[in-house]
């Protein structure tokens, strides 16, 4: 227990050319360090779920089919509609639902496309329904 009694009452030494650390720097130093950059984040991304999409069977195709011929009648009075789509997802396979209510401005037939007033367009693919006062 004698080891240290000859420096344990010095004063504590301050360098003269060496400024001394903030507190947070020096706690910095002693931080978690991740080795693998980005893995947390391709281990949540491969926990996100997506679904697939649905393929219409023929008689759901036809009833689609019957409320975009509807609509293509209605377009002249800017009708209001509610589209059940498929949104691809961006960085995997699958993708989600979502619905967009909105009033139609034109249906682009070459290009597959229903379009929005507001520039929203939806492929004719991605369509799962259409909801809307004019299909009661």
């Amino acid at each position: 227990m004698q080891d240290y009694e000859d420096i344990i009452h010095l004063p504590h030494h301050v360098s003269e050319t060496h400024p001394r650390m903030s507190r947070l720097n020096r706690a910095a130093q002693f931080s978690p360090f991740a080795a693998l950059t980005g893995y947390g984040a391709a281990i949540q991304e491969a926990g996100r779920l997506t679904d697939r999409k649905i393929q219409l069977d023929e008689d759901s195709q036809a009833v689609l089919d019957r409320k975009l011929a509807i609509l293509r009648e209605q377009l002249s009075k800017r009708p209001e509609v509610t589209v059940t789509y498929f949104q691809p997802d961006g960085k995997k396979d699958g993708g989600a639902y979502a619905s967009f209510s909105g009033q139609v401005k034109k249906i682009q037939d070459y290009e597959q496309l229903l379009v929005f007033t507001d520039g929203t367009q939806i492929p004719f693919s991605d369509i799962l329904d259409l909801d809307g006062e004019m299909f009661e």
